[in-house]
């Protein structure tokens, strides 16, 4: 998968850094860790220039962030709640589980959406509470900037900074997403497994 990242973004650019990093939040096995600090390495080697290079994988991640949070609010949180209630082990919530998950994301989504965008998996997942409850988009639009823009940089930086050794920061935070993401799917397969109809998980 390095190989067509690399490959993508010298022949794409800017637009290969935009459309690789909406892809990383469809498809969170598509690592930013190797995006972002490739491009930063571009820009240390005059390729590009590291805040467009930062400009465009914000833009990305918040055209996939959009995406998610459009779908989930089109479905909005009275049909979720019904479809949790019929089939409800496939997103181990009952219609109960999703109103306490409403309490709780209206009273802590502001720091929740900027922080998710820090951690493989809930970068992605942060998306759906924020649609499916309604958070307003310019708000939604400036929180995941926040933590987007935090996280996007600091990975250009560190593949700028080390330069031909960029692939060192996928080496090191390359294990550690996969472990989130592993520990995330076997989070969701416990309670698929324990789920109790009209019992929430």
């Amino acid at each position: 998968m390095t190989d067509w990242i690399i490959d993508l973004v010298d022949t794409m650019g800017y637009m290969g850094i935009i459309f690789l990093m909406f892809l990383e939040n469809l498809f969170p096995p598509i690592p930013s860790e190797v995006i972002m600090p490739l491009a930063g390495f571009g820009a240390a080697d005059g390729k590009y220039g590291l805040v467009f290079v930062i400009i465009a994988g914000l833009a990305g991640t918040l055209a996939g962030a959009l995406f998610w949070y459009a779908l989930a609010r089109r479905i909005g949180d009275e049909r979720l709640r019904r479809w949790a209630d019929r089939h409800g082990r496939w997103i181990t919530l009952s219609g109960a589980d999703i109103r306490k998950m409403e309490n709780w994301f209206c009273r802590h989504g502001n720091w929740a959406v900027p922080l998710a965008h820090l951690v493989p998996g809930l970068r992605t997942l942060i998306s759906i509470p924020a649609g499916v409850f309604a958070m307003p988009p310019v708000r939604f639009v400036l929180l995941s900037a926040v933590g987007a823009g935090v996280w996007t940089s600091a990975l250009a930086v560190a593949g700028y900074l080390l330069g031909e050794g960029f692939e060192g920061v996928e080496k090191y935070l390359g294990p550690i997403s996969t472990a989130i993401m592993a520990a995330l799917l076997l989070y969701y397969l416990w309670r698929v497994i324990r789920f109790r109809p009209g019992e929430g998980a």
